[in-house]
């Protein structure tokens, strides 16, 4: 366990400097109105800018760049805003930001694990009658029809008719209900899918039969030995939950004005922000790469008959 798990953590790491130097060059690519203060671009003639460019070493060959950007990462600091918090340390933007993204993602995380439970156990509850059915259609207008669609609606309508706001506003607990829900309706749809047709999977298997031909009631044997079976590869997701909640929504964040780390990357695109964007996206690559490897650590743990090792 020990060599697959240092074998892992090389390849997380190698995967996570892939994705950072790709988005560092990638940046390097583009226009370097994005690096200029907005103040800058409209008051300073040429030669000020290209000053301006030479002492923030910007005109460095882009690997100079490149080990001068990862040296200053060690030391903690990330680098400063340009055109969307001009001059504010990007360090102090996440501190502002991730704990607003955070009790959202709590919340909604919490949320959808229970409602997607409850819905998939319905669902195989009532398989082929009336409540598969409904749970089959709730699933299929969220991962059919485009996000924005429904999302829309549900802030427009739902607001009206339960007299709720349209947009977060911090000293107003009711504007946190709209955006928690929207957060949460992907992952009910997930884990109600997949609960089914892992406990589906299960109800064939021999202890099931076992179980039944033994007299024990299909009620019991569904929530001792079925479900306990099947939510095991559902665990391996959770730490991608986990730490995706510090990344947020950049659809829900944009869409209720909630000054999250979403929100925070979409303004950063629109403004040009070169340095907060490569931060940003620094961070999700690091979440992602270590979400997938703690599912599988997890799911391990949970799960005696999975052995990490190189041949299992």
């Amino acid at each position: 366990m020990g060599k697959y798990i240092l074998k892992r953590t090389l390849n997380s790491l190698l995967t996570v400097i892939i994705v950072f130097v790709a988005v560092f060059m990638l940046l390097r690519l583009m226009p370097l109105s994005g690096y200029f203060p907005q103040d800058m671009l409209k008051e300073t003639d040429e030669a000020t800018r290209m000053s301006y460019l030479r002492n923030q070493g910007l005109l460095d060959h882009p690997v100079k760049q490149l080990f001068r950007f990862i040296g200053n990462l060690f030391q903690g600091d990330l680098g400063r805003s340009l055109t969307v918090y001009p001059k504010v340390p990007i360090s102090t933007l996440l501190a502002e930001k991730i704990p607003v993204t955070a009790a959202f993602g709590f919340s909604s995380m919490l949320l959808g694990i229970v409602l997607g439970l409850s819905l998939g156990l319905l669902m195989v509850r009532f398989k082929d009658r009336w409540g598969d059915r409904l749970g089959t259609g709730y699933i299929l207008i969220v991962r059919a029809i485009p996000n924005l669609i429904y999302l829309f609606f549900i802030q427009v309508w739902i607001s009206l008719w339960f007299n709720l706001p349209m947009v977060f506003k911090k000293d107003l607990p009711s504007s946190w209900i709209l955006p928690v829900i929207c957060l949460s309706l992907g992952s009910i749809a997930w884990y109600a899918l997949w609960l089914r047709r892992f406990m589906v999977d299960e109800e064939n298997r021999d202890y099931v039969k076992f179980a039944l031909v033994k007299g024990l009631p299909k009620k019991q044997v569904l929530r001792r030995h079925i479900f306990k079976n099947a939510i095991i590869p559902l665990v391996i997701y959770l730490p991608s939950d986990l730490l995706f909640i510090i990344s947020g929504s950049l659809v829900i964040e944009s869409l209720y004005a909630i000054p999250g780390t979403g929100g925070l990357l979409t303004t950063a695109i629109k403004s040009q922000d070169n340095n907060l964007v490569q931060v940003i996206v620094l961070m999700y690559a690091v979440l992602s790469v270590i979400g997938v490897f703690l599912g599988d650590l997890l799911v391990a743990a949970v799960d005696p008959r999975i052995k990490l090792t190189e041949e299992e």
